[in-house]
């Protein structure tokens, strides 16, 4: 799944472990989030947005493959 969120982190000046200590998880997860190697679960996803207050829609863009 495509994401903004390292450019939404660069904008608030966060780092990845930053990010990830305001919403939870590892600094490796949110690393696995930005590259598209992980998708988040909801309730991450809802955190991530609150953090950077912009709806999911706003966030992640989701292609279906096949």
């Amino acid at each position: 799944m495509k994401n903004n969120i390292r450019v939404l982190r660069a904008e608030r000046k966060l780092t990845q472990g930053e990010l990830a200590d305001a919403i939870g998880v590892s600094r490796q997860t949110i690393n696995a989030i930005e590259k598209g190697k992980f998708d988040p679960s909801l309730p991450t996803a809802f955190r991530l947005a609150g953090v950077f207050e912009k709806r999911i829609e706003e966030i992640f863009e989701y292609h279906e493959e096949g």
